[in-house]
């Protein structure tokens, strides 16, 4: 039951001086159609002990399985530090710090973590999160068309080696407002967009241009050719980006000779443990010119009448709670815990350590798929440069492959055939710096005797167990 703070009494004098006889009467606008007599799908309440118990069985069918999927949720190593400093009590229960002076630990975390994205990215402003990278990506395409007064058009330009669940959910979260993706493709060689190919779009009206880096193939985009492209045509460049492959590669800032105007992406990997599907989080970064464009809000640092250090909320461009259909967003958040995680873990870490994570997780991706190709019948699709992530083309379709990998315990990687059906029987594999030479060995035997048994070729390259 709810915690009512009204006795009967105090309900029927507020309803007086309404003027209204009852609850009933004064919702009575509402049409009988859209009333809900009672909650038959809602079960039986149970116990605390009885929702233990149902907790604890549905964490176990998790289990702990090798983890060799990445496609936007990575396995890293997470230090204990992280969590354990996480779920202290000033942090575990904040939420939006709407009383500054009442919420300087909270604003100061804030504060601290976009300093550390700014330096990251090489942008010039960072806010302070989102819901996940794909609503982010979202954010930055209306951004886009809002903030670029050389544009007429309400068109943006959305490479297929975008997550297709990000291209799906931009797509849900703008089209209501007119805004059109307009689909690149990418080469069939090389898994990236030809730069020569947007030659068949320059002069056209487009409000803005998608580049990830890595893309979604783990594929290195030529992040400089496409975002000098982008500004030669009066477009704005959005870079969709793996925080932790930035302590590797140029920053979105220094793209081409301008620099992208907007970067955004998933926090997932700095930080946030893969839970059951969440939560995430999403970073959104952009020039100063388009900083009034700019979901969420921004933590400032200062100085009180005293002298003392103070943070406050520079600027909170949302307006959602003010100006409703008249906001910047209206579906901002500041998804408050996992910017704690990240900040922590930025900070343990350091730039020291995100490069050494970034680059184990390249060799070992490199390990991988030198173990998985010596299989017959398995081949490495594109032959660019790529972080920690692999398109394998496989003997057999990779629907069952994954199948029976699972069973062993082994999460084999994401099948690429519902969204890229051209590629045929394709499987995207990741490996992070928590992945082991055993584990990648043990991997290799197990993908090739599944293979073999589902009626593909082998030649017993892959020692035996």
């Amino acid at each position: 039951m709810p915690f009512i703070p009204h006795t009967e009494d105090e309900v029927q004098e507020m309803l007086a001086a309404i003027g209204a006889a009852s609850i009933d009467e004064l919702f009575d606008e509402i049409p009988d159609s859209l009333r809900l007599s009672q909650l038959d799908a809602i079960p039986t309440a149970l116990s605390e002990m009885e929702i233990t118990q149902l907790m604890s069985k549905r964490a176990q069918q998790d289990g702990q399985p090798l983890c060799f999927i990445g496609a936007g949720a990575y396995d890293h190593h997470i230090p204990a530090a992280v969590w354990q400093l996480t779920t202290r009590g000033e942090f575990y229960t904040a939420y939006t710090p709407y009383q500054a002076e009442a919420s300087q630990g909270t604003l100061q975390l804030l504060y601290e973590f976009q300093s550390m994205m700014v330096a990251l990215t090489g942008m010039d402003v960072s806010n302070a999160s989102l819901y996940d990278g794909a609503s982010a990506l979202a954010e930055a395409v209306l951004m886009a068309v809002r903030g670029n007064r050389k544009s007429k058009s309400r068109r943006v330009l959305m490479p297929r080696t975008v997550h297709p669940a990000y291209r799906r959910v931009v797509h849900n979260i703008v089209k209501n407002q007119q805004i059109e993706m307009v689909e690149l493709p990418f080469d069939s060689q090389t898994g990236a967009i030809d730069p020569a190919s947007l030659e068949s779009y320059a002069g056209e009206d487009f409000a803005a241009l998608v580049i990830p880096q890595p893309n979604f193939f783990g594929v290195l985009e030529d992040v400089d050719a496409l975002t000098d492209w982008a500004h030669e045509n009066g477009i704005l460049s959005i870079g969709v980006v793996n925080p932790l492959a930035l302590s590797l590669l140029t920053p979105p800032g220094l793209w081409g000779e301008k620099g992208a105007d907007i970067c955004c992406g998933e926090g997932q990997p700095l930080g946030a443990p893969l839970a059951s599907g969440g939560p995430y989080f999403g970073f959104l970064c952009c020039k100063q010119a388009q900083v009034r464009q700019m979901p969420g809000r921004i933590i400032g640092r200062t100085l009180d009448l005293d002298g003392k250090v103070g943070y406050t909320l520079t600027l909170q461009a949302r307006e959602q709670h003010i100006r409703r259909s008249k906001a910047t967003s209206n579906i901002c958040t500041n998804q408050g815990l996992m910017v704690t995680a990240a900040t922590i873990h930025m900070a343990l870490l350091g730039s020291e350590g995100l490069e050494r994570a970034a680059a184990a997780s390249y060799q070992n991706t490199q390990q991988l798929v030198d173990a998985l190709t010596a299989i017959p019948g398995v081949g490495q699709v594109f032959d660019q440069p790529a972080f920690h992530e692999r398109v394998l083309s496989l003997p057999v379709p990779a629907k069952g492959i994954l199948r029976s990998l699972a069973a062993h315990n082994v999460l084999g990687g994401f099948d690429l055939s519902e969204d890229y059906p051209e590629l045929g029987n394709a499987l995207l594999v990741c490996a992070t710096e928590k992945r082991t030479a055993d584990e990648i060995a043990g991997y290799a035997q197990k993908l090739e005797r599944v293979i073999q048994l589902q009626g593909g070729v082998t030649c017993g390259l892959v020692p035996k167990e």
